[in-house]
């Protein structure tokens, strides 16, 4: 720990830096920077809070659809494994015809 002999030394030290960094700021400078900080603090905090809400809304939107997604997916599955049936009896029937055509 420090003793209050050694500390004053560093506390003179770390006064006279301040001191010297205060005068060369200006204190209109800082005090409108702040203000900006502030500014756009407040901005970001809205932009923060709208989007929230949308995701909120979205989730809630994709939960009430979600089950749709699923049914209509399943729906297309099936459409589709059936399509592609058709298509092999129809090609299947299509090469037994030209055997056929062939032979004559």
């Amino acid at each position: 720990m420090e003793t209050s002999d050694e500390g004053s030394p560093i506390r003179a030290s770390a006064e006279e830096v301040a001191s010297e960094f205060r005068s060369l700021v200006d204190s209109n400078d800082v005090d409108s920077l702040k203000k900006l900080q502030h500014l756009i603090m407040g901005r970001l905090q809205d932009s923060n809070a709208v989007l929230s809400h949308f995701n909120a809304y979205s989730e809630h939107c994709f939960a009430e659809v979600s089950s749709d997604f699923s049914r209509n997916t399943r729906l297309l599955r099936s459409m589709k494994s059936d399509l592609d049936y058709i298509f092999q009896k129809l090609s299947n029937n299509f090469l037994q015809l030209d055997g056929v055509i062939l032979k004559f």
